[in-house]
């Protein structure tokens, strides 16, 4: 390995990544026909940007001029304890959003990261991404060998399954290149079987307009009352296809700070959720990604789950 992707790769450990793979910028043309079939079928709901920057998403020169590697990280954010456990009658938030929203955590990150390289390096051009813009990042870290997509459409990796955020770094200068790792989801459907809204209909390809993530985040009118008693006490994201991956054994708890839950949303009781003001909300989800659905769109989501209560 040369000295360069040697710093970058010893680097990324410093920073608290658990991995860090890097491959050569090019057009994702194996993904072009599937993104575009994926399209097509209107899996992207109302997520409408999904739509936007078709070419972008495929091709990282158009991000980064002159861009050479794309270095995938993952950044583990595996909670030591889940909110929930034992208490199935409550309801639940997905995991990531547990703590301090994640764009901000991990995107101070790859600033650091990036000023690092270029005091090292000298003069280097690129782009830190965090679930940010056009980046198909899925598509990079399997190619940079950080694990395989699974059934449920996730990225896999076989020593600590699936909780963790991808970041991406796009720069113009050429490091040495990993390969991709093989699929160990054999025949298992394990994550398919799980869902409740059948938002698996084949092996790979999730439909997003029916994830329950989907419903509670980004849909921003009405959930469609065909969902009802699905949602199995979700009020914002879902976990559920991987909870049960049978990868996600090998999860260990995360070591960050920032993510470390509000003290009193281990407390909160069903009637508290039902009960939340605007106050108490802004106070628990302080910096939190929850509040991409905002009061009001959590407040929508409780009621979709036990509407007499609110009546």
């Amino acid at each position: 390995m040369n000295s360069q992707t040697q710093f970058i790769k010893s680097l990324a450990t410093q920073l608290g990544f658990s991995y860090c793979g890097i491959s050569k910028a090019e057009f994702l043309a194996e993904e072009a026909p599937c993104l575009e079939e994926w399209l097509k079928r209107n899996y992207q709901g109302k997520m409408s940007y999904l739509e936007n920057h078709f070419d972008k998403r495929l091709n990282p020169a158009l991000l980064v001029p002159g861009a050479k590697s794309v270095i995938s990280l993952l950044y583990n954010y595996y909670p030591e304890k889940d909110l929930v456990k034992g208490n199935d009658d409550n309801f639940k938030i997905a995991k990531y959003a547990y703590g301090e929203d994640y764009h901000h955590v991990v995107k101070d990150k790859l600033k650091i990261f990036l000023e690092k390289i270029q005091e090292e390096i000298g003069h280097v051009e690129g782009r830190a991404f965090v679930d940010s813009a056009p980046v198909h990042e899925r598509a990079w870290a399997k190619k940079s060998g950080l694990g395989w997509v699974g059934k449920n459409s996730l990225l896999l990796n076989r020593n600590m399954g699936s909780f963790f955020f991808l970041a991406e770094l796009i720069i113009d200068l050429e490091l040495e290149y990993d390969g991709p790792v093989k699929d160990y989801c054999g025949t298992c459907t394990a994550c398919m079987d799980a869902c409740p809204t059948d938002a698996i209909p084949e092996p790979y390809v999730v439909d997003g307009s029916k994830c329950i993530s989907y419903f509670t985040i980004e849909l921003k009118e009405e959930i469609p009352a065909t969902e009802k008693g699905k949602f199995e006490n979700w009020i914002f994201g879902c976990d559920i296809c991987q909870d049960v991956c049978p990868w996600n054994s090998f999860s260990k708890p995360h070591k960050e700070e920032r993510f470390i839950p509000h003290p009193d949303l281990k407390n909160m009781t069903q009637q508290d959720w039902t009960e939340i003001t605007e106050d108490v909300f802004q106070k628990l989800f302080k910096k939190s990604a929850v509040k991409r659905t905002k009061y009001e769109g959590l407040k929508r989501n409780i009621a979709f789950l036990i509407p007499k209560k609110l009546e």
